[in-house]
């Protein structure tokens, strides 16, 4: 074998199963479906999961925990991050900073859903923030920088995803 003509590896190519051929295909008869059973019969349909009548895996398992079918999750963004996109031109430096603004910044990934403040990191320049949510140490930095904020409510939130 050259460069200019190459081939496969040995085995790397298998005939398709070509099944209902005849008794002497091998794959004739039933067609490699069996005798029996909803496998054998056509439509059938088996659900995900489905373990032959078995008890399935999801059902063995045992449960944890409870999960909140009212919980509201929450886009978060730290001080810190806020003052870096401030210094590199990301945000505008006297404008309020809203969640709108945030999300054509691209500091956050929807734009529907709320956003938090938190106070991670350090913050010495002067922003007004509007946010669904400001924890109690991120209100404390951005007060003691000389910024405002503002809680906005989850029915300003419009969802333009």
């Amino acid at each position: 074998m050259a460069i200019s003509n190459p081939r496969p590896a040995t085995g790397a190519n298998k005939d398709r199963k070509r099944v209902g051929r005849g008794e002497g295909s091998g794959h004739g008869k039933t067609s490699t479906r069996g005798s029996n059973g909803a496998g054998s019969r056509s439509g059938n349909k088996y659900r995900a999961g489905f373990e032959g009548g078995q008890m399935p895996l999801a059902r063995r398992l045992p449960k944890f925990g409870f999960h909140s079918p009212h919980r509201t999750e929450y886009q978060i963004i730290n001080v810190d991050t806020l003052e870096a996109c401030v210094a590199n031109g990301r945000l505008p430096q006297g404008q309020t900073i809203t969640p709108d603004v945030l999300w054509e910044a691209g500091l956050i990934n929807r734009q529907g859903m709320p956003v938090k403040v938190l106070g991670d990191g350090e913050l010495t320049v002067a922003l007004n923030v509007q946010a669904h949510k400001i924890s109690k140490s991120a209100i404390e930095k951005i007060e003691k920088a000389g910024g405002k904020t503002e809680q906005i409510f989850a029915e300003s939130v419009t969802s333009k995803a």
